[in-house]
This record gives structure tokens, sequence and C-alpha cells, in this order.
């Protein structure tokens, strides 16, 4: 294969040679690319070097944007969950669409992506930006796979960072005053459960009683709750980390042991007695609790105890903060909260650790005996 370049009104045209039809005609590949001599020369090497590993390069109209289509069609829709696909999809059709998806696949270069993100920042924080960088990386590296393309153009792009966001979490004089503007609310048993276990909202409002050992002390999170687009259903969790036995306080099974007396009763007064199969936590019908509307009884819930702004998410912060501080090993509490690794666990509550330093500074100096200096040992022995 061979190839060469040439001026043509305001950039310059790439010709490669790319083999010969049948009846000997030799078959050409042509593509114009703007800017100076140089940007046209290292487009012709990539180029080259893509067609000696094989691979085909891509020709005629596709787009950016058929390429987004073709990647939520044969990937995402087969491989990630529904409401990962909603978002993916919001994401493509409300930036990376309206912005790159004209530009033919074949001619985007990693300048164009890089002006797309700085376009972005004048609007997006970082951390919106560099989403919409792994989406489209992760695209663009799905059609390398497929031959579309010889290279991810994002892998040679500099995506913003965005700050470390530090985790809201509630002091143990706060928990108490949340629990007590909470005790009359009809959602105070997710609450108090939520912040003594660290089970995500939808874990919470997926559990059976059959899911819960009351003697054993145990819980297992074997499904959660999904809603999308109004439609609430169960599912399994997301990854087999997620798929645990919590083990719980025996306060938190006392409180259970009372509220399941509680349902029977009401049970019976309803004319059925309560099943293993029957949800934990349920709205007055007997349905599954609206996430959306845990979500906003909650927020009020806690502007009234004075803590505004405090999330359901950040009960879960707090489990593993108060666990953090009450001495329990990094590789429990990562156990617990159904995280992939110790490591992914310490980053998040790094701000935690590090308040932590002083008091173990100060376990240290309690068992360490006290130094002595070279000049004191030659006194001693000198004596």
């Amino acid at each position: 294969m061979d190839g060469n370049i040439r001026k043509r009104g305001n950039g310059w045209q790439i010709t490669i040679w790319t083999g010969k039809k049948p009846d000997g005609t030799p078959v050409r590949y042509y593509e114009t690319v703007k800017g100076v001599k140089t940007d046209a020369q290292i487009r012709l090497r990539e180029l080259l070097t893509v067609m000696d590993k094989g691979i085909p390069i891509p020709t005629g109209q596709s787009t950016v944007s058929d390429l987004l289509n073709r990647w939520l069609a044969g990937y995402v829709k087969t491989n990630c969950c529904e409401r990962t696909y909603d978002g993916y999809n919001t994401v493509i059709r409300n930036h990376l669409r309206p912005d790159l998806g004209h530009i033919q696949l074949r001619q985007l270069n990693p300048s164009m992506i890089q002006i797309y993100y700085g376009k972005g920042l004048e609007s997006l924080s970082a951390r919106t930006v560099h989403h919409q960088h792994r989406i489209l990386s992760q695209a663009l590296k799905w059609s390398v796979r497929q031959g579309l393309l010889g290279r991810n153009p994002c892998d040679m792009v500099d995506p913003p960072i965005p700050r470390r966001k530090i985790m809201r979490t509630l002091t143990p004089s706060e928990v108490d005053r949340l629990l007590i503007q909470a005790s009359s609310h009809r959602f105070y048993p997710i609450i108090y459960m939520a912040v003594s276990s660290g089970l995500r909202r939808a874990e919470l409002l997926g559990l059976r009683w059959r899911d819960i050992d009351l003697d054993m002390l145990s819980i297992s999170v074997s499904r959660v709750l999904y809603k999308r687009r109004g439609v609430v259903t169960f599912k399994e969790p997301k990854t087999e980390h997620s798929q645990r036995c919590v083990c719980m306080t025996p306060k938190l099974a006392v409180f259970l042991r009372e509220y399941k007396k509680k349902c029977e009763i009401m049970n019976l007064y309803l004319g059925r007695p309560l099943a293993l199969d029957d949800l934990v936590f349920n709205n007055i019908e007997g349905n599954p609790v609206d996430p959306c509307t845990l979500t906003h009884e909650f927020a009020k819930i806690a502007r009234m105890a004075g803590l505004g702004g405090v999330r359901f998410h950040d009960l879960r912060h707090t489990f593993a903060s108060l666990m953090l501080l009450r001495g329990a090993k990094p590789k429990v509490i990562s156990e617990a909260l159904g995280h992939a690794s110790v490591a992914f666990t310490m980053d998040i509550y790094s701000h935690t650790i590090d308040g932590m330093q002083e008091e173990a500074m100060a376990l240290l100096d309690e068992i360490m005996p006290a130094g002595v200096s070279a000049s004191s040992e030659r006194q001693v022995v000198q004596k």
C-alpha cells in the first residue's frame, strides 16, 4: 500500500492505493484534511498503519451520530440495564449528537473532541463533561473492536478532571435529631434501617421478609427495586458484589422484630396473613414504595430537623463513616456496602480516614516506649 498528498482548495487531499479490482483497475481511498501539510502527513501515516494491521478504513458518509446509534442498539441495549441505556441515550441526544453527530466518523480527530470539551465547560461542570467523555470514549472503543476505526481519538484527548466530591455525613447527634424528627413519619422504619445497615435505597425497597433472618442477625441482598418511566420493577443487583449478606446490629434486629409484629397485625386486619414474599416496606395500599416519593419526603424531614441539603443516600455514607470512626475494619465495611474493592471504599471515605489520624497517633503513643538518645546511653555507660 502506498499513498500521496496534494494541495486541494483550503486543505490537503490524501490518496491511498488500497488494492486492485478483478479487472486490474486500482482501488483508491481519498480523504481531505484541513490545516497545514504536516497534519495531512500525520493522518496519512495513521491510515497506512491502520491498513497494515488489516483494519478497514471507514468509507462513505458514516457519521459520529450513526456510530452512536449503532453502539446504543448493538451494545448498550444488550449488555447494560435499562436505566443505564436511558442515561446514555439522554447524554447522546442532548449533548454528543447535536455538537459532534454531523462529523464524518473518519474525520473525527482529537482536536475536535478537545474543543468540544472546552465548549462544554463554559456551561457545565467538569464532572458532567467527564461523563460525556466516558460515554463517547466507550462508543469509539467499540467502533475500534468492530473494525470501523483504526484507533480511538479519545485516547489522545485530556478530559476535564472532576473535583473530588466530599461525602456529606451526619454526626451521632445529627442522627439522633433526624430520627426524632422522623419518628412519627410512615417512612421512619426505612430511614432507621438505612442508617443502621448502609443499604442503598433500591436495596431497602426490594427487601422481602424472607431476606431477613432475625435469629442469625443477617440481611440477604438479592434483588433491588427500580423505577423506569413510571413503572416499578424488581431485578437482581447490577454486580456480583452487590449480592451479599449483611450483618445487622442487635438493636436493628429488635426494632425489625417489633416492626414485623405491627405488620402482621395490620395484615390480619386486612384479611390475610403476612407472607415471606411480602415486602418489608410498602405503602398504605400494600404496593412497593415509590423511590421518588421516599426521596422527597426524606428531604422534608431533613429540613425540619435542621439538616437541609442532606440526601437519603447520605445515610449510607453516614453508616460507613460511623463504622470507620468506631474502628471497624475497612474490609468489613467494604463488604457490607457491596463495593468491588477495599481500595474503592477507602477512596470514597478518605476524608474520614484523614480525620482519624490524630486518634490513631494517640493510640500509638500509648503503646510505644519512650525513646532514648545516643548521648543519654553514653552517660549511662560512663557511670
